[in-house]
Formats: C-alpha cells, structure tokens, sequence
C-alpha cells in the first residue's frame, strides 16, 4: 500500500514507514535513546531527500522524550534549573543552525554534508560506546571491579568562571560549558535532525560530572523543547517538514517504544551499550559506503531552493 508525501514529493510504501518507525521506537524503549541519530540514515536510505528527512526526523525525537521528561519529573530526577540553561544554549545554537541548513541547502552541498556529519559523529561515538562496553563485559567475566572515580573530584571545567548552584543536582559549576555544551548540540539537532542525547548524556557526566540520576531527565527536556522549535522553524523558514511521514513515524515509533522497554529490562547494562555500539557503527558504515560506491544513475535530475 503506498502513500505520497507532499512534502517529499514521492510516493512511499506505507508498511515500510511505519516499519522503520517502529523499529526505531523499539531500539529506543530498549536503549533509552531519542533515535534521532538512526531514524535521519533509514530515512535517507529509503530516498527520502535528505532535507524533509532531517527536518522531519526530529518530530521522531519530540514524540519520544516527552513520556520520558514528564516520568523524571514525577521522580525528582529532573534539574529544571541546569535543563533551562542548557535550553538557552541549544535555542541560540538551533537558530544559527537553521541558517547554516539554509545555507548550505541553496549551495547544494547540504546532502553531502549531512552524510559526511553523520558518518564523523556515528563512527567515533560507536567506537567509543562498542570499545568501553567491550571493556566491561572482560571485567564482568573476570569478576573485576569496576574502577571507581573519587567524589569530588574536579577537572579543568570546574575552574571556569560564572559559576551558578544547582541545588537539585548537588553541584556548583560555571554556565560557559552548559551553554556550549546546549549550543552546540543545538546546532547538531539543526542540521542533522537528532535530539543529540547521544552526545549530551556522555558529556554531562564525565566532562561535567553531572550526577547520572539528573542526566538522563535533564537531557530530555532540554532536547524537547529544541527539537520541537527546531522542527516549527523548519517548517516556517525551509517548508521541509512531511506531517504526513511525520504523523506515520510517531504513531509507530510510540508502540515499537513499548515493547523495546520490556527486552531492554532483560539485558545487563554493559551488553545493552555494546548492542547500541555495534548499531551505530553499522548505520555509519553504511552511509559511509553510499559515500564512496559509484551510485547507479551517475547523472540526476534536481531542483534547488
């Protein structure tokens, strides 16, 4: 059964869409991740131009985070005050990304940067995951002891000026990286459609050493409302976003999300990340090889602005 995307300009299977978003929901209940980062490849893979795919991936990452905001602030798990700071560098970075997404778009270079982030971002952060998990599953098969850092212990970061307390994650630190660090993965959320939990959640608790129990809460209300901004001036500045495969992805990815929570229960932690290591790597892989491999029709037809 096909259906045609307005925004896309192309008809589409509609069983395959609604395949791709509820597996994307599944590895996300299952991993505790958007999915922003797989969902943007799968559609791209389909043929879908990279521009709608981008933009319209992001509504993938909104539908899914916000279940999981609203669960930690009913916990306490969830720093209003740090996840509002981190808020102001992702809107400030988000808007300027939206103008290099212009920008590179009228270039045409915007398909081949797209790609060329991915495979950068997917393969280091896969490895890392992959190699780190790897790690863990030797110790926990040797019955080592996981090497444990000291409290209270601080790096460069904690030296910067400006500092601020956050009372609800026990800590007194500078808002220069929390706004970079916003600022930057607002950029990313931009141009490459991803929440960027990916990213974030690593970099607050070993670079900033966030307690991990206001991490995870933190980092999805920060990329809600992002996300969600990004996506409404994408559609206002760039007319990029398919509420038709947008509709399809968030009802599919919301099922597949229930039940990809009831397999991950059942997976240890370090096995779990070397699963999402391994995935990763693959997706980067393989645009990696789109990249480089001679593409059937050397020559093709396109239309910018």
């Amino acid at each position: 059964m096909t259906i045609y995307l307005p925004i896309a300009e192309l008809s589409v299977n509609v069983f395959i869409i609604l395949g791709m978003g509820a597996a994307v929901g599944f590895l996300s209940g299952m991993f505790g991740v958007g999915g922003g980062f797989l969902i943007t490849p799968l559609l791209i893979f389909y043929n879908i131009p990279p521009v709608v795919a981008v933009a319209t991936g992001a509504n993938q990452v909104v539908a899914s985070s916000v279940s999981g905001a609203i669960s930690h602030f009913r916990r306490g798990t969830l720093d209003m005050k740090l996840g509002t700071v981190l808020l102001i560098g992702g809107l400030v970075g988000a808007t300027i990304g939206i103008y290099i997404f212009s920008w590179l778009r009228r270039l045409g270079q915007l398909d081949l940067i797209i790609s060329l982030l991915y495979v950068i971002f997917l393969g280091t952060v896969g490895g890392l995951m992959l190699a780190e998990s790897l790690r863990a599953l030797r110790r926990a098969a040797r019955n080592e002891a996981v090497p444990l850092k000291r409290p209270g212990q601080h790096n460069w970061v904690h030296r910067l000026p400006f500092k601020m307390r956050f009372k609800k994650s026990k800590i007194y630190l500078s808002v220069i990286p929390i706004l970079a660090l916003g600022f930057g993965i607002g950029i990313l959320t931009s141009v490459m459609g991803v929440g960027g939990g990916f990213i974030m959640v690593p970099a607050m608790i070993y670079l900033l050493r966030i307690p991990t129990n206001v991490v995870v809460g933190t980092s999805l209300f920060q990329i809600i409302f992002t996300t969600a901004y990004t996506t409404i001036v994408q559609a206002a500045t760039n007319y990029s976003v398919d509420i038709v495969l947008a509709f399809i992805l968030m009802v599919a990815g919301v099922i597949g999300a229930q039940y990809g929570v009831r397999v991950g229960q059942k997976l240890r932690g370090e096995q779990l990340r070397a699963l999402l290591g391994l995935l990763v790597l693959a997706v980067g892989v393989r645009l990696a090889v789109e990249l480089v491999v001679t593409p059937d029709d050397i020559y093709s037809l396109a239309i910018g602005g």
